[in-house]
């Protein structure tokens, strides 16, 4: 069963600053190792940006790859415009083409993009496996940062309505 990678939105504006994610250079070195062994085993690795009109403006100093993340050469960069990756953007075709049937996600910002990237994947009967320790994001109003990721964890893991599941694995299980 052909698997690609997803890193979501691993870009300097949310991993540094006064509203950085939490723990952005332990989780940019657990995305880099599942990178690395991603590309060993010849799964695609495709790196997704984020682009808005702020601090995420195409080309600006936030929206390029935070420093740290070991993107390879063979990897592809998609550029999107909304929370899910594949809305509005060649991901699916990407995907069909490479004959991929399985996706493991990780990246930044836990309950906006992750999310709806790993809910728009079920819903498009790619089975998730969600890297436990690969995704984050920053503490809000109600919670902290953990507390997001943790409830994401038990939520997405319970998601049965798509006919393939989301598991949470910490990334050294995961394989390609």
């Amino acid at each position: 069963m052909p698997t690609a990678l997803l890193i979501i939105d691993v870009q300097q504006a949310l991993c540094v600053g006064p509203t950085a994610v939490a723990d952005a250079a332990r989780i940019i070195g657990n995305i880099n190792d599942l990178a690395r062994r991603a590309r060993a085993a010849g799964a695609p690795v495709i790196v997704v940006q984020h682009e808005d009109g702020a601090s995420l403006a195409h080309g600006s100093a936030g929206w390029q790859l935070a420093a740290g993340l070991a993107a390879g050469q063979g990897d592809t960069l998609l550029r999107k415009r909304g929370s899910d990756a594949f809305h509005q953007t060649d991901l699916q075709s990407m995907l069909k083409t490479r004959h991929v049937s399985q996706l493991v996600v990780c990246g930044m910002q836990t309950e906006f993009c992750v999310e709806s990237t790993v809910r728009r994947a079920l819903a498009l009967g790619y089975p998730v496996t969600l890297a436990a320790d690969g995704h984050t994001t920053a503490d809000n109003a109600v919670l902290a940062a953990a507390q997001i990721v943790a409830h994401h964890h038990a939520t997405l893991a319970n998601l049965g309505a798509y006919g393939v599941r989301a598991g949470i694995m910490a990334g050294a299980d995961i394989g390609f």
